[in-house]
């Protein structure tokens, strides 16, 4: 369902997020966030948590029929007041 490689794997983990907490995240009920056109691809912005209740934030794009992550960190303040208002 995910697509992972050596580059979103090194992208997220400078953010300090690895690939099953923002699996994790996209899993638990995510608050949809916006729809971005980026250069002709369709990006989605969610707002979701970890297990470990870890509040993060995660662009995603459809690439054939897998889910890819093209980044991922943690969610500011801001956003975790709106993610954890809502539920």
């Amino acid at each position: 369902m995910f697509d992972w490689d050596e580059e979103n794997l090194r992208h997220i983990a400078r953010h300090g997020v690895t690939s099953n907490e923002a699996e994790e995240a996209l899993m638990n009920n995510p608050t949809d966030g916006i729809e971005e056109d980026h250069d002709g691809e369709i990006r989605f912005n969610q707002i979701g948590v970890t297990e470990e209740q870890r509040c993060l934030v995660v662009i995603t794009t459809w690439r054939g029929d897998k889910l890819r992550v093209v980044t991922a960190f943690p969610a500011p303040p801001a956003l975790k007041r709106i993610y954890f208002g809502r539920n």
